[in-house]
């Protein structure tokens, strides 16, 4: 990744086609040193394409991976789902879980915040 991340500054920066000396430069400002293998890779698969297009077909294959998000619906449904009654009582449940845990990592740590 780090290798990618500096070709794409090398390119910002206003050189189209970076070589391994230009990247290598990059990378040992902030003192990383460059495997060869890995970094004549990337300027192989990335020789004579326009970055933007790179990106750009990059992106749209990200829209099929699945984010975190999804994983929430269903829980808020199911919790819509359950009766109006159980609902304060669960939240009365988790008001009182947090409580303790606040009071638990206190004892853990040996002293209170305002002792």
């Amino acid at each position: 990744m780090r290798y990618v991340a500096a070709y794409l500054l090398a390119v910002l920066g206003g050189n189209t086609s970076p070589s391994a000396k230009d990247i290598k430069a990059i990378l040992g400002s902030v003192g990383i040193e460059a495997d060869d293998d890995r970094l004549n890779k990337v300027i192989s698969e990335l020789n004579g394409k326009d970055i933007n297009e790179v990106m750009n077909s990059g992106l749209s294959k990200l829209t099929s991976v699945p984010a975190g998000g999804a994983v929430a619906a269903p829980a808020a449904a199911a919790a819509a789902a359950v009766g109006a009654g159980a609902a304060p009582a669960a939240a009365e449940e988790k008001k009182e879980e947090k409580k303790e845990e606040s009071e638990e990592s206190d004892e853990d740590m040996g002293f209170g915040l305002f002792d």
